[in-house]
């Protein structure tokens, strides 16, 4: 189970704890240590280590998100963001290792992850700080939108005690515009349907969305867009046919709750359906990864924004 962005011909992928040795080669370089508030210089082999499962720690926990960006097997550098921010804020920082500056590597991953994080974190605005003098992180941050929301004074143990100038950026999630050109309170409906397949051993089926497709690497229930001619229902039997092969009456699934929320350009109306009796082994016939997992282990699994508040409700289904 792991959350992957591609954006070829880079990878992101979260941190492995075999990722030490080549984190620490990379950043136990003047060059970029400098620039990262929080690691001294010379920078210790088993703070790697430990930077690591901290990281593997929160990302577990949904309190943050660090992806290591790799070319191939190659790891080259970090991107990461922390949430729990006020105002549904969260905090974006990033590196790259010195022998790939210039590439144009962190612009195309850190907006990726900014896409990534907007389309599916409850995440309204992303704040990063800069050292007053690395420039080139200023002018990413330029090319990315951000504006500049204020400075600050900040410690950087490889620079020594005294606080040193840096400055704070933000970028605010656009809200849609229509053919009017304003921006309306709620945009037009996109109705999904999706069911929760319960086995025998009361597990839960996830399914993860492919690469090359939006948001792919989370897991979500199954389902999909309900068309103009049918019914929630009809729309969720025609989906699990589709994507996993099974066989379900309408009669066998029974209306459990539902997410009703803005997700940028349209707002997202999902009715959702318990089902416990279908025909045939589910597979994925869409090339996406399949997982039974219990209730106590849905937190566990990255799923787009709107899907999380059901988790709550779901583990009270399976206790019952």
């Amino acid at each position: 189970m792991s959350l992957q962005l591609d954006i070829a011909p880079y990878t992101l992928r979260p941190l492995r704890s075999s990722d030490g040795a080549e984190v620490h080669r990379l950043v136990n370089d003047w060059s970029v240590v400098r620039m990262l508030s929080h690691l001294p210089f010379p920078y210790p082999r088993d703070l790697a280590d430990q930077w690591i499962t901290s990281t593997i720690d929160r990302q577990s926990a949904g309190t943050a998100w660090h992806f290591a960006i790799c070319e191939g097997e190659t790891l080259i550098g970090c991107v990461g963001l922390s949430l729990g921010h006020p105002n549904q804020a969260a905090k974006i920082g990033y590196w790259i290792g010195r022998p790939y500056w210039q590439q144009g590597i962190a612009t195309l991953c850190v907006r990726q992850v900014i896409e990534w994080a907007f389309a599916t974190l409850p995440v309204s605005e992303i704040i990063a700080d800069v050292a007053q003098d690395n420039l080139a992180s200023i002018a990413l941050l330029d090319r990315l939108g951000f504006g500049r929301s204020g400075a600050t004074r900040t410690p950087f143990l490889s620079r020594g005690p005294d606080p040193y100038p840096v400055l704070i950026y933000s970028k605010k999630k656009e809200k849609p515009i229509d053919s009017t050109g304003s921006k309306p309170a709620t945009s037009r409906v996109l109705l999904v349907v999706a069911g929760i397949l319960i086995d025998q051993e009361g597990r839960i089926l996830l399914a993860q969305r492919p690469p090359g497709k939006p948001l792919a690497g989370m897991w979500e229930f199954p389902g999909g867009k309900v068309e103009p001619h049918e019914s929630p229902e009809q729309a969720l039997v025609r989906e699990l046919h589709e994507e996993l092969g099974v066989d379900v009456s309408a009669g066998c699934i029974a209306p459990f709750a539902f997410v009703s929320e803005n997700i940028g350009a349209r707002h997202l109306l999902m009715p959702l359906y318990v089902c416990r009796r279908w025909r045939n082994q589910p597979v994925g016939k869409e090339g996406q990864e399949l997982a039974w997992v219990t209730a106590d282990q849905l937190e566990s699994y990255p799923m787009p924004a709107p899907d999380r508040p059901l988790i709550p409700l779901i583990r009270e289904l399976s206790l019952g």
